[in-house]
């Protein structure tokens, strides 16, 4: 049984649950990077959550998440994901404007608001960034989807999910006229930068940077 935890643990569990899509094991320094916070800090909560028994630690290497820690982390990341899905189909929020809200409602402690927001959602499985949706069970859906900078020239995909959710990168994809279902194609990638141009299916054709395709995932049409 999940322990009752705090909304400040609530959110270094989800932190060190995506740190370790990276690294299985993840160590202080990392995660207070990850947090903008100090190691210090990082140490005392760490301590915390082991002592809750939500992770394990291995000297000199790191923490990672347990059984208990990785359901905790995953609740509040589903919560996360059907608010934004919620906030963008059902209230016209843009996918730029969602995650913020979100970042509050994810905290709401009622796992009975959160079941009854899922079947009123229709069970979805990707938020609108593209990101899968736990679901009660913690479990994960992924997309069948490769990065836009690994797209083979004049192969039509679709743009299915974005790796970086900055208020930077969305304004400039919003000027690219790109988003979540777009279609496009590259048209051509320069050898000097790996730069592509890429043709977007109604719109003119558009440079966008090697740093910018590899955070965006498409699926092959």
């Amino acid at each position: 049984m999940i322990p009752n935890i705090t909304m400040a643990e609530e959110n270094y569990l989800k932190s060190v649950y995506h740190l370790q899509q990276q690294s299985s094991i993840v160590n202080t320094n990392a995660l207070a990077q990850h947090l903008d916070t100090k190691p210090s800090s990082v140490t005392d909560m760490l301590k915390k959550l082991h002592s809750k028994k939500l992770l394990n630690y291995e000297p000199y290497k790191g923490f990672y998440l347990n059984k208990e820690g990785a359901k905790a982390a995953l609740a509040t990341i589903r919560k996360h994901r059907l608010w934004e899905f919620f906030l963008v189909n059902k209230l016209d929020f843009g996918w730029d404007e969602v995650h913020e809200v979100a970042e509050q409602l994810e905290h709401i402690n009622s796992k009975k608001l959160i079941d009854k927001l899922d079947a009123f959602l229709e069970y979805p499985g990707f938020d609108p960034h593209g990101d899968p949706i736990p679901d009660s069970n913690g479990k994960i859906t992924y997309q069948d989807q490769i990065k836009l900078s690994e797209l083979k020239i004049n192969q039509p995909a679709t743009v299915s999910s974005v790796a970086n959710q900055s208020a930077e990168l969305f304004d400039f994809l919003k000027m690219k006229f790109i988003q979540i279902g777009t279609i496009l194609e590259v048209k051509a990638k320069t050898s000097f930068d790996n730069s592509l141009e890429i043709k977007i299916k109604n719109h003119s054709s558009v440079h966008i940077s090697e740093q910018v395709a590899n955070l965006l995932h498409v699926k092959i049409i």
